[in-house]
Formats: structure tokens, C-alpha cells, sequence
């Protein structure tokens, strides 16, 4: 059973090593009207806080502006070295043709944390819970320009919401206490709500939306750990509708997370969480859990005007087959910077309007074959490891 909520998962964890070298971040996805037209659009709210042990007054960032040097002032110095961030980032924004991320930062002493469960965070205006969250971030052209360190766009959103995490997908032992504890995974993940329902409104550049329990598509997860995957996946939605019977399914939700898991210095390639709550029968898909025989193979990429997903997933009785694209002109490449201060991910794609079909097999007969929208989705790589694979094709290609 996946469906276990667990808000001590969804608790502040960056205590011990990881309080100097560590992330962790609430992400919350859902999509809202437009208050005059009525039209449909994915939003997102992220608190993300790196690094508490290192911060002051004032947020500290990796990625430092260039100086120039007083001599010659046309030129910048030689680079800097990297820092090691310590925040807390709020960021929220929305895909589509206006797509934008809008980052807002505070000193870790500017920031009250409630370290228990259900957790709370506060900074400023902005604030989230287990229950509910606001908040308001406004970036200027002038900002973006002078201010490169915070890796975002400009735009103003504010928003008023309360949260009900309905369904939620527990990885099991691999989260556990004792795995926490130990520090196991280079990157831990947490769905206390794959399915949320939001209610509230929020204003994005001066234009109305509404946010409805009934029809918001919510999600809202957690990852925490010293650095992040790569390949990354991640894809979710649960505004699902039968191909077979026509009906939409108003008690179903899909959640796939996971890439190149790391245990120590060792690391997992090819792993995939996954967990489809179909009218209230669970399939899952956990490499963890061994016992099931869970086996995963997946070709995501990166074509010239869309992202691709495909995944097959096995257990001994159970089969997923996933199919996911998501044009880039509805995307964003999301920014973020590891707690060493490296930007490794250069390329990490993120949206909220992917599409596509899922279908699920139970004892080798077809059980449904799903039309999926509204689909959360993200993929990327390390440049090294795009540059590694492009350069076995070219020794391929040359050997033939």
C-alpha cells in the first residue's frame, strides 16, 4: 500500500551533515481559471532552503555576480570561487506562452522554521503549511538584469490558498526513519499529496485566477538530500479520462520520480518510483521493494521542439506503459544550484501541460488505457552526461 501519509517525511530534514550540506524543498503544482475568461493555467509554489547552517542575516548565493576590475573596467576579473548557498528561495511562476520562474530570497536568520511536524515556514509575506499557504514575489526587468545570481525571469504573483492533500504516494523504506537517519540517498523524495485538492486565488501579472478543489489538477510533493538525480524524471497528473469507457476518472492519480538514484558512492542507473492509484486499486512500481520483481526500462529525450517520456514498468503481475510529451514552448527551464554551489543541471526542462496515455495491464490483459493531461513533467541531464553519450554515438556511428 502506497497510499500512507506520513507529515514527518514532509518534515524540515536538514539536520546533521546535511544542515551544511543539503537542500530541501515543497514543491505544490495546480491549475487555476482566469477570474474573466474562464480559460485554464499551471501554476507552481516552491519554498526551497539550502544550506541553514552556513546563513546569516542576508542569503548567501553559489552562483556570484561577475566583478570588474577597477583597472581595466571593461573587463571582468578572472572567476570567482564557488560559494556555498544558503536560503531560502521562494519560487513560483506558470508554463505556457507567458511562462516565467520568479525566484524571492531571504537570509536563513530572516526565516522561522517550525522543525516538527506538521511543519511551517515563514519569511516575510510568504508562507506554507501542511494546510495552506501565501504569499507574494515580484521581480523587476531591472532585477534580472543587475542581478544574475537569482537565475530567474521577472513578473509578480501573489496567491492565498488552502491545502488538502488527498492521496499520497509513500516510497516506503527507501524515506524511512532510519534510511533518513543515515543520510542514505543522495536525493530522498516524498508525495504526501499526488493528489491535492486547492482551494483559493492568486494574481499572476495583474490578471485574476481562481483555484477549485474540484477541477485543480493539485499535487504537492517533497525532495531533500545533498545534491540532485540525474537523468531527472518526474511526471504526475490526475486529470485522467478512460479511452475505453469514455468517463473520466474523478479517483485516480499517477506519480513517476526517481533517474539515477545514488546510495553512497554508488549509484542506481535506471531507477524508477511509480505509483498509479486507479479508482481506488493501487499499481505500483518500486525498484525498493524488491520482493515484486520490479523492472524499468525508459527513453526520455530532448527533440527539437518537444520533450519526450517513455517508460515500461514490470512486476510479477503488473504492467505500465507510459507514454508523455510536452511541447517546449509550454516549458521552462527550471533553475537551481546544489549546496556545493555548482549549477550541473543546465538543461532541466519543467511543465505542467504534458499529454499523452498511460496504460495499465494486470496479469497480462489490459486493464485501461488512459488519456493523461494537464500532466506535470520534468527531464534533464548533466551536461557531462549528455556530453558523454553523445560522444559513445559518434564512436558508434564511426565504428560502423
Amino acid at each position: 500500500m502506497f497510499d500512507r501519509h506520513d507529515t514527518g517525511r514532509d518534515a524540515f530534514q536538514l539536520e546533521g551533515p546535511l544542515a551544511a550540506k543539503g537542500y530541501d524543498w515543497w514543491w505544490h503544482s495546480f491549475t487555476a481559471k482566469d477570474a474573466e475568461t474562464g480559460k485554464r493555467k499551471p501554476f507552481f509554489i516552491e519554498f526551497f532552503i539550502c544550506n541553514p547552517a552556513l546563513g546569516g542575516e542576508k542569503p548567501v548565493f553559489g552562483q556570484r555576480k561577475p566583478q570588474v576590475s577597477r583597472k581595466r573596467r571593461n573587463r571582468p576579473k578572472a572567476p570567482q570561487p564557488q560559494a556555498k548557498p544558503s536560503y531560502l528561495m521562494v519560487k513560483v511562476g506558470t508554463w505556457g506562452e507567458d511562462a516565467a520562474q520568479l525566484h524571492k530570497f531571504w537570509g536563513i536568520r530572516k526565516v522561522e522554521i517550525e522543525r516538527g511536524h506538521p511543519f511551517s515556514i515563514s519569511a516575510g509575506e510568504c508562507f506554507l503549511s501542511e494546510t495552506g499557504t501565501h504569499g507574494s514575489v515580484k521581480v523587476s526587468e531591472e532585477d534580472v538584469a543587475s542581478h544574475r545570481e537569482w537565475m530567474c525571469q521577472s513578473g509578480e504573483m501573489s496567491w492565498s490558498l488552502t491545502i488538502d492533500k488527498k492521496v499520497a504516494f509513500n516510497v516506503g523504506y527507501g524515506a524511512s526513519r532510519p534510511m533518513r537517519r543515515l543520510n542514505a540517498f543522495e536525493m530522498f523524495w516524498h508525495a504526501e499529496g499526488m493528489k491535492t485538492e486547492y482551494r483559493g486565488e492568486l494574481r499572476w501579472n495583474g490578471r485574476r485566477y481562481i483555484v477549485s478543489p474540484a477541477d485543480c489538477n493539485g499535487y504537492a510533493d517533497k525532495n531533500w538530500g545533498s545534491d540532485f538525480t540525474s537523468p531527472w524524471i518526474w511526471i504526475s497528473s490526475n486529470n485522467l479520462t478512460s479511452t475505453i469507457s469514455g468517463k473520466k476518472l474523478k479517483d485516480s492519480v499517477f506519480d513517476i520520480g526517481g533517474g539515477r538514484p545514488r546510495v553512497g558512492r554508488f549509484a542506481l542507473d535506471r531507477k524508477l518510483l511509480s505509483a498509479f492509484r486507479y479508482e481506488g486499486r493501487e499499481f505500483e512500481f518500486n525498484f525498493s521493494k524488491f520482493w515484486t520483481f520490479c523492472r524499468t526500462k525508459f527513453n526520455c529525450y530532448e527533440g527539437r521542439y518537444r520533450i519526450v517520456w517513455h517508460i515500461e514498468q514490470r512486476t510479477l503481475f503488473n504492467r505500465m506503459v507510459t507514454d508523455i510529451s510536452c511541447q517546449k514552448r509550454d516549458m521552462l527551464l527550471v533553475n537551481y544550484e546544489s549546496p556545493d554551489g555548482a549549477k550541473r543541471h543546465d538543461r532541466l526542462w519543467n511543465g505542467g501541460n504534458g499529454r499523452g496515455t498511460v496504460e495499465l495491464y494486470r496479469f497480462g490483459r489490459l486493464v485501461d488505457r488512459i488519456k493523461v493531461l494537464e500532466a506535470g513533467c520534468e527531464w534533464g541531464e548533466y551536461a557531462s552526461e549528455r556530453n558523454r553519450r553523445k560522444a559513445q554515438r559518434n564512436k558508434n556511428n564511426a565504428g560502423q
